[in-house]
């Protein structure tokens, strides 16, 4: 098995580390219901997108 001839620094090491960290998604309000929808997603409260019915949701 390969063995590192040198020790990586630790800035070395955190430069490479730089874009690793999560980022939180885009958030939106619904056109139709307003409720809270990730960008690019079926409204999971009314199933509308873009103002377009996609999702029949049954009334409870």
């Amino acid at each position: 098995m390969a063995h590192p001839k040198h020790k990586i620094s630790k800035q070395r090491r955190d430069k490479r580390r730089t874009h690793d960290a999560l980022v939180a998604p885009t958030l939106a309000t619904c056109s139709n219901c307003g409720a809270t929808v990730i960008f690019h997603h079926v409204c999971p409260e009314c199933g509308y997108y873009r103002g377009r019915q996609i999702i029949e949701k049954k009334a409870e």
